[in-house]
């Protein structure tokens, strides 16, 4: 009677806390609903404040907090995401993905030799271009894609889909999200004593998007530590292997519009700009200090050159900490970049509920879990 009891207490302070979260979420959404200049943002946190609100109701009773979650899933992914891709509404992300798909079909390259135009950039890695050539949607294989990563990692959680952070990606865009469900599975299998399908996943990743280069050393580091150094060679052999045999082809093929798209336009080196202009650190820096882009870039190399020293010497020795690490690097460097958007920390967000979700000590292996376009922000 007296555990009964005390479940009934525990489950009832959950339910609270869950009743809070959601209605957080619901004030987040309308808020953007509100601020937000893009059509689809709008929409979205609308749509998902209705979600969140209801599933704040559903978490007030103790045995409705699964109940809760699907709303909250129905509400901030599921809803917005059907009703924006038939009204044909999205980030330019999309577009830009399923053009390069196109170009990458007619032409052979998915880029365009001379980009003018914001539209014209693909600042992707020529992998990213595989959901453009898919049939319909790209967001429908960008956020499968994800889903299947974390499911295969056995990290799949119903209040990360309903977080904010991601289910607004779902929905409206959904770039990065690809490229950090890759990062997660490639971190997880190589905690299980597997280098060879940790580097291809990562060598996937990397072919997706810049972003999850910085997870190559870091697994690297992992791997030699649990397996010693000839686990850690065929890892990287494997994941540089499989990021350059999909990159490399499409530099040679068309140099010029890659350079353009993928190197130059991201560091602010075209006459086009990048819009990707969240007001973050690194952001305010470059704009309102007299030479902040230098203070915010030299920041960004410090700490870059700070995380690669902590993995010479301390390097981490489970899938946990390796994922704890790389959230870490990624959080500072979208802090700090100065053409940097909210977007980015899907990043350290997903790979933070990753560490979370692993045991501290021993194995490191995933603990098994329940239950019209708008202006590119690249």
């Amino acid at each position: 009677m007296a555990k009964r009891r005390e479940r009934y207490v525990r489950d009832i302070r959950y339910a609270a806390r869950e009743r809070y979260v959601w209605a957080g979420c619901a004030v987040v959404a309308l808020m953007l609903a509100l601020a937000s200049d893009l059509g689809p943002h709008r929409v979205w946190g609308v749509v998902a404040g209705a979600g969140y609100a209801v599933a704040a109701v559903l978490a007030c009773g103790a045995r409705s907090r699964p109940a809760a979650r699907v709303a909250a899933v129905a509400g901030a992914v599921v809803v917005p995401l059907v009703s924006l891709v038939t009204a044909g509404l999205g980030q330019l992300e999309v577009t830009v993905v399923e053009r390069s798909g196109q170009l990458l079909l007619t032409t052979g390259s998915p880029y365009v030799t001379a980009p003018a135009a914001v539209a014209e950039f693909n600042p992707y890695l020529p992998g990213m271009a595989l959901f453009g050539v898919l049939p319909g949607d790209a967001r429908w294989w960008l956020g499968g894609a994800f889903v299947a990563a974390l499911a295969a990692a056995g990290l799949y959680r119903a209040w990360l889909l309903a977080c904010p952070l991601v289910a607004l990606p779902l929905a409206v865009g959904g770039i990065d999200l690809p490229v950090v469900g890759l990062m997660c599975l490639g971190i997880v299998l190589a905690g299980q004593g597997r280098p060879g399908r940790a580097g291809l996943a990562l060598g996937a990743a990397a072919a997706l998007k810049w972003t999850a280069w910085p997870a190559l050393p870091v697994v690297l580091a992992l791997i030699a530590v649990r397996q010693g150094g000839r686990p850690a060679l065929r890892y990287a052999a494997v994941a540089l292997s499989t990021a350059t045999a999909a990159v490399l082809p499409f530099v040679f093929a068309n140099p010029s519009g890659f350079y353009r798209s993928v190197v130059a336009f991201p560091l602010g080196l075209t006459d086009t700009t990048s819009p990707a202009a969240s007001p973050l650190p690194g952001h305010l820096l470059a704009t309102y200090v007299p030479g902040g882009k230098v203070i915010a870039l030299v920041l960004l190399a410090v700490s870059a050159l700070l995380v690669a020293v902590s993995l010479v010497v301390r390097p981490p020795g489970t899938a946990r900490a390796a994922a704890a690490r790389l959230a870490l690097g990624l959080g500072l460097a979208t802090a700090l970049m100065p053409a940097t958007r909210f977007g980015y920390l899907v990043y350290p967000l997903v790979l933070g509920a990753v560490a979370y979700r692993m045991p501290r000590r021993g194995s490191a292996t995933a603990t098994p879990v329940a239950l019209s376009r708008e202006k590119a922000l690249v």
